[in-house]
């Protein structure tokens, strides 16, 4: 179907407005990136519009990468602002994160859609978990990571996060606050590991991808740019009122029922990896 660009055109785009909002909600209700939505939901639409594949997981996350961009910088201000910016630690990860991002997305090029879709619902079944059953006052230390740990920790994350398209903070979240640092701290410095992994992250999918000529119209390498026009807009727009919601309601009950949503997400990318 995506070989008729104005069929695409309005079909698609309404479906991609639809997953941006849903994302941008989301994040401003629980502090999470939208990728973790993103990527799924791309999956999906990319797959109904026939793309091959082989292709559709690599160019849903790394689209999900671009969109991140725009609303991680300015998630970034808005922390740097309230003074929840650890500039200190984020100078000390900055490297190795990049240094890990650019290896995952190697390594994504490598890997075919199974192995990316597999990984995406392994990490997210994590996560569901964490979000549902984590204990927020434990911790392996009271000060961050220092030398060889450091290092490998930040360059895991950084990995893991460009190989599924997501901005990190599902993991640099929990990893920062296991090693001492205040949540708030936390969530906001994240946001600055965001954009490191998803500006190294988009430049690797675009050149890993560059030339492949079973990609929809739209697309430089495995980034599809009428999917980031369609998101970016409406994620950045949906953040501000789902900040505004989740002052009104329950945090831990928010948690669990995107818990819920994620744990169904991930069981259901599993099911669909089983059929590849």
């Amino acid at each position: 179907m995506l070989s008729d660009p104005g069929q695409a055109l309005v079909w698609m785009v309404p479906l991609l407005l639809l997953a941006g909002s849903i994302a941008g909600m989301l994040a401003g209700l629980l502090g999470v990136g939208g990728g973790i939505i993103i990527v799924p939901a791309l999956f999906y639409i990319f797959g109904y519009f026939d793309v091959e594949p082989d292709v559709k997981m690599h160019l849903a996350v790394g689209t999900s990468l671009a969109t991140i961009i725009p609303t991680s910088i300015q998630s970034m201000r808005a922390h740097n602002k309230r003074g929840s910016f650890d500039a200190v630690l984020f100078r000390d990860w900055l490297l190795p994160m990049a240094g890990g991002v650019l290896l995952g997305s190697w390594l994504a090029s490598m890997a075919t859609t199974f192995m990316l879709t597999v990984l995406f619902g392994c990490v997210a079944l994590m996560v569901s978990a964490q979000l549902a059953l984590g204990r927020s006052d434990f911790r392996l230390s009271n000060a961050p990571p220092r030398g060889a740990i450091k290092y490998a920790l930040a360059a895991f994350i950084g990995a893991v996060a460009s190989m599924m398209g997501i901005g990190g903070g599902s993991l640099s979240v929990p990893a920062m606050s296991l090693f001492g640092t205040p949540m708030h701290r936390a969530v906001g410095t994240s946001a600055g590991f965001g954009l490191i992994i998803a500006v190294a992250g988009t430049i690797g999918f675009v050149l890993m991808g560059w030339g492949l000529e079973t990609l929809p119209p739209y697309s430089s390498g495995f980034v599809n740019w009428l999917a980031f026009i369609s998101i970016v807009p409406v994620t950045v727009a949906f953040v501000p009122l789902g900040a505004k919601l989740a002052h009104s309601m329950s945090q831990k009950a928010l948690k669990r029922a995107f818990a819920i949503l994620l744990a169904i997400t991930a069981v259901r990318m599993l099911s669909e990896a089983a059929v590849l």
